[in-house]
């Protein structure tokens, strides 16, 4: 739906009621995904989140560059930030090891004690039990309390759900017991939240990692001008293109350096002002959340 529609077309979101706004207000969640991934990750999220147009972002607990993540999470508390619920790793050469102990959740590790890969995201979702996937997303939500940060939201890294609606259950009951916001994905899921009384994002997220570096920015202003009424929500991936960030991952280093060249251009930041988009995040939602 264009902006340009009349009142009478407008898309009556629950989401805008609960929050607030108008039912033609067009809210924005842009969120960077996997702060704590790497260095060269956790550089371009600071920087679209204090600079750019990255409004949220999430964190990785299980990965090696989690630990300066929080620090800067605890030098910035007015940035909001979910979890980054995480059992799927995204290259051999740089493979994670869960919070919990191997024991405890032996249906979501490999045989050297890592996540499964995104190649063998299948063989995960075929064998990962219920109780396992509890025991892992708590470990990695209480090491973020217990360092004193204050999430706003769960959300989660790669999986494709597929039958498994037992996950998104998982999600959606952790999300309330912690008082959190949730992105949601998916017709079934969103409408279930939404019949709880509860926010959510109206439309699918967005995966920035779906577009090719050299049309990426093209396709993002066209999408900001067309942002329907609702609630929409960007999962943006920013990284610098560089030999760390090649070496872990080099088919998407440039997807990544994309990604944060546009968060970062004067030119997006002019289109979400002349288009009247209003940029939130999940604190918004959380409020609601918590009750």
């Amino acid at each position: 739906m264009n902006h340009s529609q009349s009142s009478k077309d407008v898309f009556r979101s629950q989401t805008n009621r609960l929050l607030g706004y108008p039912p033609e207000a067009r809210l924005l969640i842009i969120n960077a995904d996997d702060l704590g991934m790497c260095q060269a990750v956790n550089a371009a999220i600071f920087g679209t989140l204090l600079e750019g147009l990255a409004r949220s972002t999430s964190l990785m607990v299980p990965c090696l560059w989690a630990a300066h993540a929080m620090q800067f999470l605890r030098l910035h508390p007015e940035v909001s930030f979910g979890v980054h619920l995480t059992v799927i790793g995204d290259s051999p050469a740089y493979p994670w090891r869960p919070l919990a102990s191997v024991e405890k959740i032996p249906s979501l590790v490999d045989e050297s004690g890592h996540f499964y890969t995104w190649e063998h995201m299948s063989k995960l979702l075929a064998q990962a039990q219920p109780e396992n996937l509890e025991t892992e997303f708590r470990a990695q939500i209480e090491a973020v309390l217990s360092a004193g940060l204050q999430p706003a939201h769960l959300d989660w890294h790669s999986l494709r759900f597929g039958a498994r609606t037992d996950i998104p259950d998982l999600m959606t009951g952790l999300a309330k017991e912690y008082g959190l916001a949730l992105r949601v994905r998916g017709r079934d899921w969103t409408e279930k939240v939404h019949s709880q009384g509860l926010p959510a994002n109206d439309y699918d997220f967005l995966d920035s990692s779906g577009f090719s570096p050299a049309e990426k920015a093209g396709c993002f202003l066209e999408l900001l001008h067309t942002l329907p009424s609702g609630l929409s929500e960007w999962a943006v991936h920013p990284g610098l293109d560089g030999a760390e960030l090649q070496a872990i991952e080099r088919a998407v280093s440039l997807v990544r350096q994309a990604d944060y060249d546009f968060l970062m251009s004067q030119a997006a930041k002019d289109v979400v002002e002349s288009e009247g988009i209003i940029l939130i995040d999940y604190r918004a939602l959380q409020a609601l959340w918590r009750g």
